[in-house]
């Protein structure tokens, strides 16, 4: 008899026949329609073979008339694999048990991470993270998109220029850049404009207040630029007119001047660039509440980079909406390539990053006049650059008057 495979679902088991020329049984066996298969000689009296747990029956029926002896060596297949598992059902409750509990701990948020602000600005931002629902222990699946929570944050916390959000496994990486508030006296308030600012003045334009500086006049941090008083502090050779003193007012003006700025950047020469490669995958989800359920497209794409684009549709039922939706989240594979960037090309590069870096810290009110290259070298696979930028700016800063000064 040739050896075939065992199958595997449906239960099988070896058998050993032990008299005189098994060979025999075994023959009438198949005689029976008894499916055997590896079929072994033990010694001249013994041989074992394999067939399947339905035959067991006929198996004893032809025993009975023989004087052969069959004795059961193994049990195999997917029945006798159940019968275990119910043997041993402690054991796969335990194991499902597991299983859950490793599903729901990869799939909470445990940890957020601010970085880039001082404490207080971090205090503001957990609090406005948990007014929308980021917080450690909150669903993954019910977090809104990176864009939605650089906008709400943007829009709720106003000391903030930019944050960088990315979800890292089960950490939410939160960067952000602290933004210049100049604090405002009230309306009204008698004050001084002075400079907040190393720089030459280019322009004045004062609506209220006496003017202290020119054009050209160079001026540095604290120098009062207007006036809030009124009264001259000079002596007046028309000293028959005795005129009340006049009382300090807001001083309102716009003072442009030339400042300067020393920036170092550096630029490296080779650096990865990410392109779409225009293979997608898309995920499906009703959402209810803060309980996102796949539908359609379960398996994650086996993409080595990639950006996802979720989008939220609400379900209406005629005029009304309900109480969940529709989620489809696009995953986009990306690919990195390695460039390379010349000396020439890095410099032009590092200043562009300056100026936009210094853009971003003054505001687009601020006017960038020029730059100029102090230093450069290369230093381990990038170019360290030192740069001058001029920059022509709004240098006013309110300031209150004392009573008596």
């Amino acid at each position: 008899m040739k050896k075939r495979n065992s199958p595997s679902i449906r239960a099988y088991v070896t058998i050993r026949i032990q008299g005189v020329r098994p060979e025999l049984f075994l023959q009438k066996c198949a005689n029976q329609d008894i499916l055997i298969w590896d079929v072994k000689k033990i010694n001249d009296e013994c041989c074992q073979a394999t067939i399947m747990l339905k035959d067991i029956a006929a198996l004893r029926k032809l025993r009975r008339s023989s004087l052969y002896k069959v004795s059961f060596v193994d049990q195999k297949g997917f029945p006798f694999f159940l019968s275990k598992l119910r043997r041993k059902r402690f054991l796969l409750v335990g194991i499902l048990i597991g299983f859950l509990f490793f599903f729901v701990l990869s799939n909470l948020l445990w940890s957020v991470k601010i970085t880039g602000v001082p404490k207080e600005i971090e205090a503001k931002i957990e609090t406005e993270l948990e007014s929308f629902g980021v917080h450690p222990g909150v669903w993954l699946f019910s977090l809104a998109s990176p864009t939605d929570i650089q906008r709400q944050l943007l829009n709720e916390v106003p000391e903030l220029l930019w944050t960088g959000v990315n979800l890292q496994g089960t950490t939410l990486h939160l960067e952000a850049v602290e933004k210049t508030i100049v604090e405002e006296l009230p309306p009204g308030e008698p004050r001084n404009l002075v400079a907040t600012k190393t720089g030459v003045i280019t322009n004045m334009y004062v609506s209220k207040g006496r003017a202290m500086v020119s054009v050209n006049d160079y001026v540095v941090p604290g120098k009062i630029l207007v006036s809030g008083n009124l009264n001259s502090t000079e002596g007046d050779n028309n000293t028959d007119n005795e005129e009340k003193p006049q009382q300090p007012i807001a001083a309102e003006a716009e003072v442009i001047a030339n400042t300067w700025y020393e920036i170092h950047v550096s630029v490296p020469l080779q650096y990865q660039a990410e392109e779409i490669t225009g293979e997608q995958k898309k995920r499906h989800y009703l959402r209810f509440g803060d309980v996102q359920l796949p539908f359609w497209g379960f398996r994650n794409p086996d993409f080595v980079h990639s950006q996802e684009e979720r989008k939220e549709q609400p379900i209406h039922f005629l005029k009304w909406e309900l109480p969940f939706s529709y989620v489809s989240n696009e995953i986009s594979e990306t690919e990195k390539i390695e460039e390379e960037r010349s000396k020439e090309e890095a410099i032009e590069v590092g200043i562009q990053q300056a100026k936009i870096q210094l853009q971003n810290e003054l505001g687009p009110e601020a006017v960038i006049l020029s730059e100029k290259i102090l230093h450069e070298h290369i230093e381990h696979g990038k170019v360290e650059l030192i740069l001058y930028l001029s920059v022509e700016e709004n240098i006013v800063k309110e300031e209150p008057i004392i009573q008596g000064d």
